[in-house]
């Protein structure tokens, strides 16, 4: 019974050893391309981190804008007083208009 089962089991053995190397080689295969879809570093990931860039270049750009506009109003309002620009900051806040005078909001 047992030189049965070591037979069986050779042949088992034999072909396994012819089949080495191209079992190994789909497992090596197989390893890089699961690794090259998954992981920090994988192409999906590559896509996402160039999705989040574009997104922070754009929050970037607006916050820029944003920052400028700022600027420009306190420069406005600092040292040389601007009175045409105080009088539209009034009407905007008070709701301040002459007589007859039609107020449009933004």
């Amino acid at each position: 019974m047992q030189k049965w089962l070591k037979f069986k089991n050779m042949k088992f053995v034999k072909i396994i050893n012819h089949k080495k190397f191209t079992l190994i080689t789909i497992l090596l295969f197989s390893y890089v391309f699961i690794n090259l879809f998954e992981g920090e570093r994988g192409l999906i990931s590559y896509y996402k981190t160039q999705n989040l860039k574009s997104d922070l270049i754009k929050e970037k750009k607006l916050l820029i804008i944003k920052t400028r506009t700022v600027e420009k109003k306190n420069s406005l309002l600092t040292e040389n007083l601007d009175l045409d620009y105080l009088e539209i900051l009034f009407r905007e806040k008070f709701m301040v208009g002459k007589y007859n005078e039609k107020i449009y909001m933004e």
